[in-house]
């Protein structure tokens, strides 16, 4: 290893470790109030839902970013993460395929957690069904991704065969999207879903539209101010409760209190009272998970 390696492997090493205080801090706290709840099925789940990127090195920005993320979650972390988001009146965890959450889950409930989880995933192979339904979620959700690939192919009754495989399975199944059409499509064919996951931002935008409308294309993910609206419109339309996730468009609006305070409340607003938000947090540098809580608590209990 030459000095170079060796000197940004230290580094990194402090700095993961560094900030293991602000969840670990808060285990002897009382647990706060559950926070407001709406229905999904016979679940009462609440406005603020926990989110998963991060735990899983999705940014959504930079990919040193999304290494550190992940290497900063390790078992012990990921573990922490559910328990103080249980303690600060959070009741559902949104989880994707990935042993290290499954471990921590079940590490949870081993220690009397009640966290609710729902789990974000593709037509996954049998064993990965059976793994996931043996942890009993309250619903899965085809991966917002892959749908909006077959809505793009013309392959979106594949989106209706998970649903109907997961009700084969005895799961609500619900249906994840970044693109406002996909989400009508869904509603206005009837695919028997229970639940949508909504992106606030549409980050899968075809590159020969973008081109057609800019003249060029976008390096990375293309982040646009009126895309909340757009979705939110949508979301407002449904008749089945959604769960919108990027309201801080993955970092961009978190600049200051006041900008995250203008995005949940922009969100909370428009969205149906049965819906809510699910925020992935990255706990490092500040308890966000206490402070994304108190946030959701204020405007809700205000409007």
């Amino acid at each position: 290893m030459d000095n170079r390696k060796s000197w940004l492997t230290i580094d990194r090493r402090r700095m993961l470790g560094v900030m293991a205080a602000p969840v670990a801090a808060k285990a002897a706290a009382p647990p706060a109030q559950t926070l407001p709840t709406v229905a999904i099925g016979k679940h009462q789940v609440t406005r603020l839902v926990a989110g998963y990127n991060p735990i899983g090195g999705h940014s959504h920005a930079v990919p040193v970013l999304s290494r550190i993320m992940k290497d900063w979650f390790t078992p012990e972390r990921t573990l922490d993460y559910a328990l103080a988001c249980e303690r600060n009146g959070i009741n559902t965890w949104q989880i994707s395929v990935d042993q290290k959450v499954f471990g921590a889950l079940r590490a949870a409930k081993d220690r009397g957690s009640k966290i609710q989880h729902i789990c974000l995933m593709r037509d996954e192979e049998p064993a990965t069904w059976k793994e996931i339904v043996n942890l009993k979620p309250i619903a899965v959700v085809h991966h917002g991704g892959v749908t909006d690939r077959f809505f793009y192919r013309g392959e979106q009754e594949k989106v209706k065969d998970f649903v109907k495989k997961a009700h084969d399975f005895g799961l609500m199944a619900g249906v994840s999207s970044h693109v406002p059409e996909h989400i009508a499509r869904v509603e206005d064919s009837d695919y028997g879903n229970d639940l949508y996951m909504t992106c606030l931002y549409n980050v899968v935008r075809e590159a020969a539209k973008l081109k057609a409308g800019l003249g060029d294309v976008p390096v990375d993910e293309l982040f646009l101010s009126g895309d909340p609206a757009r979705m939110l419109a949508v979301v407002g339309q449904v008749k089945r409760p959604c769960l919108a996730f990027k309201v801080f468009a993955a970092g961009r609006l978190c600049n200051n209190e006041a900008s995250m305070d203008r995005a949940m409340r922009f969100a909370y607003e428009r969205m149906k009272p049965g819906d809510g938000l699910i925020v992935g947090m990255f706990p490092m540098l500040s308890d966000e998970i206490a402070i994304n809580a108190g946030r959701a608590r204020r405007i809700l209990t205000a409007s």
